[in-house]
């Protein structure tokens, strides 16, 4: 069976998380490395994805920076979400190429990997059939947003599962542009430790995708406010990652062969109607 690693960040800043989840995505494109799964705690952030307006931030700048809260847009899909304490974000960085090159495909797998995780809790999530509703559902209340981004079939960006994270700074945004409420697992009365949350989600996401039961389990939770240690454990300077972006971003400009959709709350984004 096709294998996977798992690499709990801890607790991390979005943009340093999103650099080495980068590193990592370039890795794939070069054909190194294999898949991975990052797992997060983000401090206080909102960010906005591609599909977002600005109508769905409701609060300025000053106000945002005042309530520890740090603001980013970025390429995803989706609208604009919040990261904080106590929510598990995941950034699968697969090669669908691998797997099925479906990009539909791949974002019902992540929300029925999300329900079956959650059913292990005895928690009776959904898909929402409602347009424009992806992601995760208990009753009306969404429990997990999902945007990703995918180019040349290599996946990252992923899921947000709200597990005991202060719902009360939701109010700051409209969650993926829709108005409706959002819920947590605390808030739906499990109690279960979000390390327990984790190894449900591991099991969940193997079985989901194909891996073998036994993943490769790495903890990247110390020393990583300086630098992140890189998938193979070298240190990598947020400099360093930022190069290689931009690098990444140049070739990606001059090649022929655009960005693959991004898919996220709200609805697909094709590039000519079609995944290149």
């Amino acid at each position: 069976m096709r294998t996977y690693e798992l690499l709990d960040l801890g607790r991390m800043g979005w943009q340093e998380a999103f650099l080495f989840q980068q590193q990592i995505v370039e890795e794939r494109k070069r054909g190194e490395g294999c898949d991975r799964l990052l797992l997060v705690e983000h401090p206080h952030v909102v960010t906005m994805g591609r599909n977002a307006s600005e109508k769905q931030v409701l609060a300025s700048p000053e106000i945002l920076k005042r309530s520890g809260i740090q603001f980013f847009e970025t390429d995803r899909g989706g609208g604009a979400t919040y990261h904080g304490p106590g929510q598990i974000v995941g950034y699968p960085i697969l090669d669908l190429r691998d797997w099925k090159r479906d990009v539909h495909v791949y974002f019902q797998a992540l929300e029925q990997f999300l329900i079956d995780a959650l059913a292990t809790f005895g928690i009776d999530a959904c898909r929402n059939p409602e347009k424009g509703h992806q992601g995760v559902w208990v009753g009306s209340a969404k429990v997990a947003a999902i945007g990703v981004h995918i180019s040349r079939w290599i996946t990252s960006h992923g899921f947000a599962l709200n597990v005991e994270n202060d719902l009360s700074y939701f109010q700051y945004i409209v969650p993926c542009g829709l108005s409706k409420p959002v819920c947590s697992l605390r808030s739906l009365g499990c109690a279960a430790p979000i390390e327990e949350v984790k190894r449900a989600l591991e099991a969940s996401f193997a079985a989901t995708f194909g891996y073998s039961d036994e993943a490769e389990v790495r903890s990247l939770k110390a020393g990583v406010s300086a630098a992140s240690s890189g998938p193979d454990g070298i240190g990598v300077t947020a400099s360093r990652a930022a190069t290689m972006r931009e690098r990444s971003e140049l070739r990606q400009q001059e090649s022929q062969v655009p960005w693959a959709p991004a898919l996220g709350p709200g609805r697909a984004d094709f590039r000519d109607g079609q995944i290149r």
